[in-house]
């Protein structure tokens, strides 16, 4: 009997005990999921921001890129018109930008370079009485052709222009006409569609070439020695031949009107 109120004593101590560890253990389980909560959160909350950073940052990188390596304006450039267009008028499109129209071939549009060789005659640079056509710079080119089109022919490679030369107008004699004639001799290259052809007395007398100039050749400007005589079975050579053939010289009979050759024709 003496132990009962001991043995209580004790179970409510230990009933008291009890409740306090389990309010503790409630609490700092309490405390514990509300951290790892608050610490999943803020890992999720992360993760979201790096994963949509990555996408807005690297996803149109990406894009442009694959663009930019499907369709390159770059890589369609390199891959422009190239070849020769002779007796052209050029005029001003844009800035860098020109139109070459040439008969029979329409209009073809062109851009200019640092490297872009431009040589005048009177109306992009240079004098018109003048027998060597001037260097002219780019400005000169743009301000020339933004007053109106300008007689030239034009070199171009992948839709860029090499060479620009303006085209002489046919030379003046008489009455304001060019030389009429017929010359034969040795035929040379003074300048791209200009040309001289000697004499044997040495006399140079200078000449033009046009769109309708007939260039028969025998073997020398193209063809072969058997292609025939006066004129029949001869081949017809383009002005890129008569060209290549008159830096290295060769003789010719050359029909001249108004300054202008109506018909060159290597003489074999």
């Amino acid at each position: 009997m003496k132990n009962r109120p001991l043995r209580k004593a004790v179970v409510a101590t230990a009933a008291i005990t009890a409740g306090l560890l389990m309010t503790a253990c409630q609490s700092s389980t309490a405390d514990s999921s509300s951290g790892k909560s608050g610490t999943g959160a803020a890992a999720v909350a992360e993760k979201a921001s790096d994963s949509k950073g990555s996408v807005d940052s690297n996803n149109p990188v990406d894009s442009a890129g694959s663009k930019g390596s499907k369709s390159s304006a770059g890589s369609k450039g390199s891959k422009g018109v190239s070849g020769s267009f002779k007796n052209g008028k050029v005029t001003y499109l844009a800035p860098g930008k020109y139109i070459v129209s040439v008969p029979g071939k329409g209009d073809q549009q062109f851009l200019v370079a640092d490297d872009t060789e431009v040589y005048g005659a009177g109306t992009i640079c240079g004098d018109a009485g003048s027998e060597v056509d001037a260097p002219c710079t780019l400005d000169q080119l743009e301000a020339a052709t933004k007053k109106a089109a300008v007689s030239a022919d034009v070199e171009m490679r992948n839709g860029i222009a090499t060479l620009v030369t303006e085209r002489r107008a046919a030379q003046q004699g008489n009455g304001g006409k060019g030389v009429n004639g017929t010359w034969f001799g040795n035929v040379s290259y003074l300048a791209p569609g200009k040309y001289t052809v000697s004499d044997m007395k040495g006399t140079e007398q200078q000449f033009l070439v046009a769109e309708d100039t007939r260039i028969w050749g025998y073997g020398d400007i193209c063809g072969d020695t058997n292609s025939g005589e006066g004129g029949q079975g001869g081949t017809e050579c383009t002005e890129a031949e008569l060209e290549t053939a008159a830096k290295k010289g060769f003789s010719a009979e050359v029909v001249i009107s108004n300054g202008i050759a109506t018909t060159v024709r290597d003489d074999h």
